[in-house]
């Protein structure tokens, strides 16, 4: 997972040449991120945040960086930062936004995370609330193929335990596959990542 956001964040910066001093900073982060510095990025895009409050977009990556460092982390202590990091700057946004789709995704990830740090404790507390999460997002963004691609990724990982079959699931797979293809960022600097997280659970789909 963490090597596709780095990929991202990659791509992100070689499509921005330097502009005013709020695409400086954030391709400058893209950068960071690119390059494997998540604390670095994560510290920049909070700095962009604290002086460019019309954007939701810096405190989002604040979110992304530092849920997707968690997934990657072994340290339970270091994953409890990491993650408080990420829902304190998550909150600000969503205080602003509630109905942003973009902002529902990022909270079930971070519940997600959550579940994985302690499954026992928090699966039957964040479950449902992520299945709330992802009914909300696909109402305000039907097309949004992360929305669709969450939510499938997230039920597929719990059939296990629920005994749902995944046929269904797959097929969302499929469709968020196909989104992707239309799918057209707002900015530059819009979410654009899940569609290899996409393909390699197509791939897995069935087995």
């Amino acid at each position: 997972m963490i090597k596709i956001f780095t990929a991202t964040a990659l791509f992100i910066c070689s499509l921005l040449s330097a502009q005013g001093q709020f695409e400086q900073g954030m391709g400058k982060a893209f950068q960071l991120w690119g390059a494997g510095k998540n604390t670095e990025a994560s510290d920049m895009f909070e700095r962009i945040a604290a002086a460019e409050k019309t954007s939701w977009l810096p405190n989002y990556y604040v979110a992304l960086v530092n849920t997707t460092t968690a997934f990657g982390t072994k340290d339970k202590e270091q994953i409890n930062l990491l993650l408080t990091k990420a829902q304190n700057a998550l909150n600000i946004e969503l205080a602003k936004t509630p109905d942003n789709a973009e902002l529902l995704v990022m909270q079930a990830m971070i519940n997600t995370a959550w579940i994985v740090y302690d499954p026992m404790t928090n699966g039957m507390l964040l479950s449902p609330k992520n299945m709330e999460l992802y009914a909300k997002a696909e109402a305000i963004a039907p097309t949004n193929p992360r929305v669709i691609l969450s939510k499938a990724e997230f039920q597929i990982g719990g059939a296990k335990w629920s005994g749902i079959d995944t046929k269904p699931l797959c097929v969302q797979i499929d469709k968020a596959i196909a989104l992707f293809a239309t799918f057209k960022p707002e900015t530059p600097f819009s979410p654009k990542w899940g569609l290899d997280r996409a393909l390699e659970a197509q791939k897995n789909c069935g087995k």
